[in-house]
């Protein structure tokens, strides 16, 4: 859907529309919810829910919906933002990361940052600020605002259990909240938390990277510079353009077609990783583009653009 906003070349519609048939067949309607794996036989076998995954398919489904008009997709969405609030909340602005199925029981928590609440979750959020946007319904703006203000008292503690290659994976984790405060940024006390994760980011970066860096740390790292330098936050070209440079060096020319404009997903002492990552390769081929918007002086992303 951003290549086809920019481009309005049908193929990356068909595309994109086929990925929402998918997810409309994935809904499992019985359990009102989206399974993180499916398998048309299975469809109600014992599997998982996570409530971060749900907020990414909401904002998707929006996404078509805004794009093509059609009423399937929005439905799908809200069905999907409900779910997110009646099945997934633990109590005290919390929400249980992943939930087992068929019986909805929340799974056991763990140190790895996916397996347990935090601040992250505030990316998945966006999916119900968006609802709000496109529905005018005030219970979805009520559930971002509770988890946007849990979210900024919990920050802090978010990166301080991390050691080793984990600081890095902490990193991708701690950029989708910085993400998800960005509708919110002209708030003093949101543009203080922005300003201040870009610097934390930024200089852990500069510490374990030598030994072992993320390609999408960086193009986020790059998207929250750029947007954040808009709202007129702590711009910084030369660190931007550090950062381009990185970026470049993950992408991947190759005769197979599969992987070729690919971005690599690490490198580790210096060496990369031999494989392509579908995420790192949305985030770096997004956050180039806005640096070329930047460059010609016409920055066109939104902060609800964010892949």
């Amino acid at each position: 859907m951003c290549l086809y906003s920019l481009t309005r070349e049908e193929r990356y519609l068909d595309a994109a529309l086929r990925a929402g048939r998918f997810l409309r067949r994935a809904w499992n309607a019985r359990l009102g919810v989206f399974p993180f794996e499916y398998s048309e036989g299975e469809a109600d076998s014992d599997g998982f829910a996570y409530f971060f995954d749900s907020g990414i398919i909401v904002r998707g489904l929006l996404r078509l919906w805004r794009i093509t008009g059609g009423r399937e997709w929005i439905e799908a969405a809200k069905a999907c933002g409900r779910s997110m609030r009646q099945d997934f909340a633990a109590g005290d602005s919390e929400y249980h990361p992943i939930l087992r199925l068929p019986g909805k029981e929340p799974a056991p928590r763990s140190p790895q940052w996916s397996r347990t609440p935090g601040c992250y979750q505030l990316k998945a959020a966006l999916g119900w600020l968006e609802l709000h946007k496109d529905t005018g319904e005030s219970d979805y703006l009520d559930w971002y605002e509770d988890l946007l203000a849990a979210s900024l008292r919990t920050r802090e503690s978010f990166l301080g259990c991390a050691s080793g290659d984990a600081v890095m994976d902490r990193l991708h984790a701690y950029c989708y909240f910085l993400e998800g405060i960005l509708p919110r940024v002209e708030r003093p006390e949101v543009a203080a938390a922005l300003a201040d994760g870009i610097a934390t980011v930024a200089g852990q970066m500069t510490a374990v990277g030598p030994g072992f860096v993320r390609s999408d740390v960086c193009a986020q790292l790059l998207r929250l510079q750029l947007l954040a330098g808009r709202a007129g936050i702590g711009a910084n070209r030369l660190a931007a353009l550090s950062l381009v440079e990185k970026i470049e060096a993950f992408q991947l020319s190759s005769p197979d077609l599969r992987i070729h404009g690919g971005f690599f997903f690490a490198r580790r002492g210096g060496q990369l990783q031999p494989h392509v990552n579908p995420v790192s390769t949305a985030f770096g081929l997004q956050a180039l583009l806005m640096w070329r918007q930047y460059l010609a002086g016409e920055l066109l992303f939104a902060p609800d653009m964010v892949i």
